[in-house]
């Protein structure tokens, strides 16, 4: 992945986790998974375990510990109230610069 698209996808990948455990509570190897079948091939399970733990310390997710199969109890992470409201923030930013972006490149291609 290039330096540009690396350092542009930290910017914007808690929204991204965020947005998947709205759709659907998981634990951390499957918003792993969720990312890379969304085209995020790149992104090492230790950057979203990280990425957990702070959105967890910041109170924008419920965890819940759930009986495993295979060894200790999974924490499955599930967007709470305080977490929908930064989701929310979250896209009305994007909405923003994605048009300010798009203005931006729009006019670029006029000159």
């Amino acid at each position: 992945m290039s330096r540009q698209r690396t350092e542009m996808l930290k910017g914007v990948l808690e929204g991204i986790v965020l947005a998947l455990v709205s759709a659907q509570p998981a634990y951390g190897y499957e918003i792993t998974a969720r990312l890379r079948g969304q085209g995020f091939t790149d992104i090492a399970e230790g950057t979203v375990y990280a990425l957990l733990v702070r959105v967890e310390q910041r109170g924008l997710v419920d965890v819940e510990k759930v009986p495993s199969e295979k060894g200790p109890p999974r924490k499955v992470y599930s967007l709470n109230a305080q977490g929908r409201d930064y989701l929310n923030e979250f896209w009305r930013t994007w909405s923003f610069l994605a048009e300010q972006l798009d203005q931006l490149h729009q006019g670029d291609k006029q000159q």
